[in-house]
């Protein structure tokens, strides 16, 4: 006797929102700025006005977008998964580099030697271009080794790593330690990276002249839009399942597996996207200051996107980018006005971050929100 029985079908709840309007309003505004504002204080706003925004403060700006970039990335892998890495300076210094070689390859016939080698290469005496430069003369072979380069080598490393389950401090110490050894290999002459000066002395991108006003507003609104693109983006994923796995494999990665997840590919795919994503962040970064050389891939460069993603505050987005500015913009001042007590307030900055705000600077303005709304309500 087979007894039917009608049951309704289980109702999932509806994805969040990407942006709630507010959001979206301040998303709007931030692009308005990026896009508008800026170029228009920039380019035409005489440099006698007090709006006028010089090409200094352009510049400044620009690089920590780069950075500010580097810290969501940062984010994603430390504050919704719970892996530190200590060398993430590297997959920035490898799009770096890659842009680098494309535009030591614009410059031409136009260095001091007027070769068609790259100036350091014709100073000792190479003949040819190494077989890792064929495809630096290509915009678009360019853009996609931007991707692959670090995609590559955090996947190749990341799936031994997560496959032998190193986490913790363990992780973070080898993620240094190769990050260390890549700096030494780049500062060596005979690996075609230009040594210990890198590459410098830049003039075109796309064979157009990158030192004009109107190329550098161009990388500007590039690097904004992209950063914009990839808070969108982590949003996105953050919000989506793939995003809960993670949070999940922070909170009790053995709990995970119990149910029947593997963390590897969560995990591999993830530590890919945060290196692809620093990878273009250096790319961007270079055409913008001038300059790239293996001083990118010290620890110090990797600590420091840690310490701006606990400034801002892990696990929400927006706390990092916060952190990135907070923190490049003291550095900024500091430099110039007491250079010699930088790397002090950088380590009491860190040290007070995690005795007092455990959450970042976005944690405390949450909970003052959060106290003035129940203030509110008594």
């Amino acid at each position: 006797m087979t007894t039917s029985m009608n049951s309704s079908p289980v109702q999932l709840p509806a994805p969040p929102a990407l942006l709630s309007p507010k959001g979206w309003a301040v998303f709007v505004a931030m692009l308005i700025v990026v896009c508008g504002v800026v170029p228009v204080l920039n380019l035409w706003v005489s440099a006698g006005s007090v709006f006028h925004m010089s090409d200094y403060a352009v510049a400044l700006v620009g690089k920590i977008m780069c950075y500010a970039i580097c810290a969501l990335a940062m984010d994603l892998i430390w504050g919704y998964t719970g892996i530190l890495s200590l060398g993430h300076g590297l997959f920035f210094a490898l799009g770096g580099y890659v842009m680098g070689m494309y535009l030591m390859r614009q410059i031409g016939t136009d260095g001091n030697y007027k070769s068609n080698l790259p100036d350091f290469m014709v100073f000792l005496d190479w003949k040819t271009l190494p077989w890792h430069w064929t495809f630096s003369d290509s915009f678009l072979a360019t853009v996609l080794l931007i991707v692959l380069v670090p995609g590559v080598l955090a996947g190749v490393f990341g799936y031994f790593a997560f496959r032998s389950r190193i986490k913790g401090v363990y992780f973070s110490i080898i993620t240094q330690a190769l990050t260390f050894a890549a700096m030494l290999l780049f500062f060596r002459n005979e690996t075609g990276f230009g040594g210990n000066n890198g590459f410098t002395d830049f003039k075109r991108i796309l064979d157009l002249p990158i030192a004009t006003p109107s190329m550098r507003m161009t990388l500007f609104v590039m690097t904004g839009g992209t950063l914009l693109g990839c808070y969108l983006f982590a949003r996105w994923l953050v919000q989506s399942k793939f995003g809960r796995v993670l949070q999940a494999i922070r909170d009790a990665e053995s709990r995970v597996m119990f149910s029947g997840y593997s963390p590897l590919p969560y995990k591999l795919t993830i530590w890919i996207i945060s290196a692809v994503m620093c990878g273009i962040a250096g790319a961007l970064y270079v055409p913008q200051v001038g300059i790239i050389n293996p001083s990118e891939m010290s620890p110090a460069n990797s600590i420091e996107m840690a310490v701006w993603a606990a400034v801002g505050g892990r696990a929400s987005l927006i706390g990092p980018i916060v952190g990135a500015f907070l923190v490049n913009g003291m550095k900024s001042w500091l430099t110039v006005t007491a250079p010699e007590f930088w790397l002090y307030f950088l380590g009491a900055l860190f040290i007070g971050v995690t005795l007092y705000l455990p959450h970042g600077v976005m944690g405390l303005i949450q909970k003052i929100g959060a106290k003035k709304n129940t203030e509110e309500r008594v």
